[in-house]
């Protein structure tokens, strides 16, 4: 027997062999609920996933603060000042890009990322001492930030500088991975870039010692903004 001839027996069975139904996508969806839905004892309350979504970036070396809707800019301000940041990279045509721009104090420049990077990469990436961006939602159990970039918040705000800051709203947080893709409805479509931060960036040899900074920010900043009601959020 050839090797050919082997190789053509082999592709023939398998042709002959009847294909295995498949289940249809809704029963994927219903098992994968399913699984899921077993594993969570109760649905937690805001205030729950607030302090999971703390606890959780805390154990991975973020820093966090929980503020409302009208303190959170004033306190941000004084944060960046406090930690000596100059140049401040963020969207001052957003809602709240707008708002912590207007709460900076003179020596804290705020600057909009409206030029193509080829024109200002080493001013960029030598002069920028901090990112601000609004994630879209977070997962409380791993501590994790969904960042959708957009044209005026590309994904170098989050990358680039140093120090990342970013807000991220207690009615966004979500309890695990499957609730935020269920909620969100991304088999509906996802978006081109979608991001996960849990944590700052880091890095470890062979020796498993750690390194922070190695591939994008040494520090992750996060505001959890209350605005779901209830009692005020304290750090």
């Amino acid at each position: 027997m050839t090797t050919l001839s082997a190789r053509e027996r082999m592709l023939g069975r398998l042709r002959a062999a009847a294909p295995a139904p498949s289940p249809s996508t809704a029963e994927l969806d219903r098992r994968i609920d399913s699984h899921f839905e077993a594993r969570r004892h109760g649905t937690p309350g805001v205030a729950e996933l607030v302090a999971s979504m703390q606890a959780a970036l805390e154990a991975s070396h973020a820093e966090v603060w929980c503020a409302d809707e009208a303190a959170w800019p004033a306190l941000l301000a004084s944060e960046l000042s406090n930690a000596g940041v100059k140049r401040l990279l963020l969207d001052p045509a957003s809602k709240a890009g707008a708002a912590l721009a207007a709460a900076l104090p003179a020596h804290v420049v705020a600057t909009g990322y409206d030029r193509p990077i080829e024109q200002w990469k080493t001013e960029l990436f030598d002069t920028v001492d901090a990112g601000f961006t609004v994630a879209r939602s977070g997962i409380a159990a791993t501590g994790t930030l969904i960042v959708v970039p957009d044209a005026g918040s590309p994904r170098t705000v989050s990358l680039v500088p140093p120090l990342h800051v970013a807000l991220v709203h207690a009615s966004t947080l979500h309890e695990d991975l499957h609730m935020a893709a269920r909620t969100e409805r991304w088999r509906d479509g996802m978006p081109t870039n979608l991001v996960m931060i849990s944590g700052p960036s880091k890095t470890s040899d062979i020796q498993q010692t750690l390194a922070y900074g190695a591939h994008g920010p040494r520090r992750l900043w996060v505001v959890i903004v209350n605005d779901a009601g209830g009692k005020e959020m304290a750090r």
